[in-house]
């Protein structure tokens, strides 16, 4: 397992270089980049109040301080009739005055080291910024991922056990419509009824916590976090549990009917021992080792449209706003984190395949 793991790695590292080389070279085909973008602020257009200039900008270039020089072209849109040597300030102070490969190297340099540089539009680092979102996205990963698995183990197994019945029949419509109805659209459905959309006014509409929690009790802050997180959990919870609950059904019912169950039970054992000491760490095996997938999942791509509906101050809601404002220090940086937790939790992923079931022997794969 040692060895596995270190192979693992050592994978890792060509998997990064991959992840940021792509990621890097479609950046450069993207439409409005920051030049562009500085461009139509200092000239009074397209302003998005999501993002603070720096202040080398706001001091250095502003708007009655833009040579024209009539009759020059851009390889920028909107910067025709501009002074060159002032679009070439604009490329070096966004480190576009170097070809793609130096830049692309200094990144991977820098990345190396974990300097994942600056914001162009706040005033902090990618690291600082990173930090600053993450327990917000983590949090709400990790209790949606909880509570799913607490709902969909248990219904599972008892859809497994009635299978064809009543119960499993109506449970299975309930099923069907959750896995239907996509999180986003359960959370326009949850504020209208519930966050004075229309009907109640329950629960808070956006944020994580309230303004005065500094004068808050310790378990009056954590009350008020759990209220503020109620409707964003629900949401993700409604689209995730079904197609865990499936998985957890179909694992019994491959294991039900094998020849290791049907010797138990013809030595007279209960059949609650039968399922839960025979069939469980067997059936369970997919559904407990896919823990870190479906954490990863709900993280990544679950918790984006839940941050940006509830204004939960998160990396969701940090991506979304990077990509819109074409902060690319902030994009590239959360994807190198990203692609980084995913290689993590994917070796997780393997070390609890193994600590589910020892029979697993990693060590005679080749990765």
């Amino acid at each position: 397992m040692a060895n596995y793991i270190l192979k693992r790695l050592l994978f890792m590292i060509p998997t990064v270089l991959g992840v940021m080389l792509v990621s890097f070279a479609i950046i450069q085909f993207v439409p409005g980049g920051p030049v562009e973008r500085m461009i139509a602020q200092l000239q009074g257009h397209g302003v998005d109040a999501t993002a603070r200039i720096s202040g080398a900008a706001n001091t250095d270039m502003t708007a009655g301080a833009m040579p024209q020089a009539t009759g020059q072209s851009s390889k920028y849109r909107g910067a025709q009739g501009l002074d060159p040597e002032f679009i070439a300030e604009l490329e070096a102070l966004y480190g576009f005055d170097k070809p793609a490969y130096v830049r692309f190297g200094q990144m991977v340099s820098n990345y190396l080291r974990f300097d994942l540089g600056e914001s162009y539009y706040r005033d902090i680092s990618v690291v600082d910024l990173v930090l600053e979102k993450m327990p917000v996205s983590i949090s709400l990963g990790l209790w949606s991922t909880i509570i799913i698995y607490f709902i969909s183990i248990p219904l599972g197994i008892k859809k497994a056990v009635r299978d064809g019945q009543a119960f499993d029949v109506w449970s299975s419509a309930a099923v069907f419509i959750g896995y239907a109805i996509p999180s986003f659209m359960f959370a326009i459905l949850l504020i209208i009824l519930f966050a004075g959309g229309r009907y109640f006014d329950l629960f808070p509409l956006r944020g994580i916590i309230s303004d005065n929690w500094q004068d808050m009790s310790w378990w009056r802050v954590f009350l008020d976090y759990m209220w503020h997180m109620t409707l964003p959990i629900m949401a993700m919870v409604i689209s995730g549990f079904a197609g865990l609950t499936m998985l957890t059904k179909n694992s019994f019912l491959d294991e039900i009917n094998k020849q290791y169950v049907l010797t138990a039970r013809a030595k007279g054992l209960t059949e609650k021992r039968v399922l839960y000491g025979h069939i469980f760490r067997n059936a369970m095996l997919i559904v407990i080792a896919g823990f870190p997938s479906a954490f990863l999942a709900i993280f990544f791509t679950g918790s984006l449209l839940i941050e940006v509906i509830f204004s939960l101050d998160g990396l969701g809601l940090l991506g979304y706003e990077s990509i819109i404002n074409r902060d690319y220090p902030v994009v590239l940086g959360t994807l190198y984190v990203f692609a980084l937790i995913g290689l993590v939790m994917t070796l997780i992923r393997d070390i609890v395949y193994v600590m589910v079931d020892p029979r697993i022997d990693f060590e005679a794969r080749k990765v």
